[in-house]
């Protein structure tokens, strides 16, 4: 199923991963912090996100799982707009992948705008959010009346974040992008084949 974020109209090692718990997403359910930082080391540099529980409770009790238990390590940034946003979140492994793919949780309501450099949960319709999230480069606040939630905010390296290769632009069939469908089916190994310029998560860690 394709994550469509509506604007108007290394390899992922599976051992570890799974040895984490990534291989049981209903275990997954620890309440994350009211507030909490998560820093991503990427291929073009760290940035850090704020993530606020009462912004969205659900979006930011399944990001902070994610993170802790390892999800978004190695994985690409597969959808990279300039001008609108950059999207990631589907792991490298298709085994992990397959697993999360229809681990949806229930939607919170808009309390806070999509604007520049805040993080929101991408999806497929109502009640659909997984693994798959997206930082907005712009003020895409109607973004808002379509129910997206954003859950945090970068508040540190929105350098890096606008830095992330953008040569491949929308996903195909629209663009010459990556086909989510064979993200999910094929994992790294399809973008590193096809989309070797993606920049990537080397990992995320939930910070103090």
């Amino acid at each position: 199923m394709i994550r469509f974020i509506a604007f108007l109209f290394a390899f992922a090692v599976a051992a570890p991963a799974f040895a984490q718990g990534l291989s049981n997403p209903a275990a997954l359910t620890a309440q994350a912090p009211a507030i909490y930082k998560v820093k991503f080391d990427t291929s073009k540099g760290p940035f850090v996100l704020e993530i606020h529980r009462d912004w969205a409770p659900n979006g930011a009790d399944r990001f902070y799982n994610l993170v802790k238990n390892g999800f978004y390590d190695n994985d690409r940034f597969f959808r990279v707009i300039s001008g609108f946003m950059v999207q990631f979140g589907i792991n490298g492994d298709p085994q992990i992948s397959a697993v999360w793919q229809n681990a949806n949780i229930s939607d919170d309501p808009v309390r806070v705008g999509n604007q520049r450099g805040y993080i929101t949960f991408a999806t497929a319709g109502p009640n659909t959010r997984t693994t798959q999230v997206f930082i907005n480069y712009a003020d895409n606040r109607a973004l808002d009346r379509q129910g997206f939630s954003p859950f945090g905010h970068v508040v540190s390296g929105m350098n890096v974040v606008d830095a992330l290769y953008s040569g491949y632009g929308e996903g195909a069939p629209q663009g010459q992008g990556p086909e989510q469908d064979r993200v999910q089916k094929e994992g790294n190994a399809y973008l590193m084949r096809n989309f070797p310029k993606l920049d990537y998560v080397k990992k995320a860690t939930i910070t103090p």
